[in-house]
């Protein structure tokens, strides 16, 4: 008996049970086409929640620099301090990001 991750949920099963206990996927009835499109549906979910941090850290970047340059303060305040933090932070968040994309693309291949 080995244990398998189960394609719906992830998590661990015996490869001998037919149904998983976490998530209820019918592992026994399944054709590996069903199989496929669940792993792809899993690869899709996590690429789309990536893509979502990537706009999130790409509006967290441009507001940081809009008002480091726009707002009005000068440098040294503690406003500014904070845009140039939030635009660090928003940048590296950013490339992150997109290592993690190219990484999820070449597992998927």
């Amino acid at each position: 008996m080995a244990l398998i991750d189960c394609p719906s949920c992830g998590k661990k099963m015996s490869d001998k049970a037919k149904t998983c206990s976490n998530c209820d996927f019918s592992y026994a009835d399944a054709t590996p086409e069903d199989v496929e499109r669940k792993l792809n549906l899993k690869r899709f979910k996590k690429m789309h929640s990536i893509q979502n941090q990537s706009m999130l850290a790409m509006l967290l970047f441009i507001g940081g620099f809009g008002f480091m340059y726009w707002g009005g303060v000068s440098p040294g305040d503690m406003q500014h301090n904070l845009a140039l933090l939030s635009c660090v932070v928003g940048f590296m968040w950013y490339g992150i990001n997109r290592v993690r994309i190219v990484l999820l693309k070449r597992s998927t291949k």
